[in-house]
């Protein structure tokens, strides 16, 4: 094969993935989620998978900016990637301080619906290549809804709406301040932490949250996606 031809083969394969990967984001733009990596994941380990599908208008507002408190406070101002939380991020573990993500909402989204967990760089890039996308077609809202509907709230449980049933034996429409900080405060190790009778660690940064709920209302933190 000529490098002329390869060079077309590779054309047409990247034109291809380009089609591909800009229409599957534009389905997910009105079409909830209908499974992901991880879900598949919970299934073959014999989780199983708990899911209810809420839209982010009747969610209660509290929820996500529980999300924005706990995981991405600069969500609104970004375009994808919080640059500065990024180096804040590499900062703190470079001095040997709790390992911290400098991933935003838009960049765990990507992760979570069309990826799969660990890979190391490599999926770091089709991860920042997806975040592009669903922040250029979907928007923040949507962000945010398919992120508070995708991310896993515990071991088979998926989304805060299935999270607030688990935990608390009612919908996410009517969450206390408290009750969407505990959620929240599971989002970064679900299948290791509970948000119902929480201990230690869990307590004390949902508690913490709850506290930066009226802070994200009060200060327009949450403008986007109100």
């Amino acid at each position: 094969m000529t490098v002329f031809r390869v060079f077309i083969w590779l054309t047409k394969v990247a034109l291809w993935f380009l089609l591909i990967t800009v229409l599957w984001v534009g389905v997910y733009r009105f079409v909830p989620p209908p499974i992901t990596f991880t879900m598949l994941g919970d299934v073959v380990g014999g989780h199983g998978v708990t899911k209810d599908w809420m839209s982010l208008a009747e969610m209660d507002p509290d929820m996500p900016r529980a999300a924005i408190a706990g995981e991405d406070a600069r969500f609104c101002v970004h375009h994808g990637f919080d640059w500065r939380g990024i180096a804040s991020a590499a900062a703190n573990n470079a001095r040997g301080r709790r390992v911290r993500g400098g991933s935003t909402i838009s960049q765990q989204t990507a992760k979570n619906v069309f990826l799969f967990q660990g890979g190391g760089y490599v999926r770091k890039a089709f991860e920042a290549y997806f975040t592009v996308l669903i922040e250029a077609i979907w928007g923040k809202r949507r962000i945010m809804e398919v992120y508070l509907n995708v991310a896993e709230t515990g071991i088979g449980t998926y989304g805060a709406n299935a999270g607030a049933m688990r935990y608390y034996h009612h919908n996410a429409s009517k969450l206390s301040p408290t009750e969407a900080a505990r959620i929240a405060a599971v989002l970064p190790l679900p299948k290791k932490r509970a948000a119902v009778d929480p201990r230690g660690f869990v307590r004390r940064h949902g508690n913490t949250l709850a506290r930066y709920v009226g802070v994200v209302r009060r200060g327009g933190l949450d403008r986007c996606i109100r």
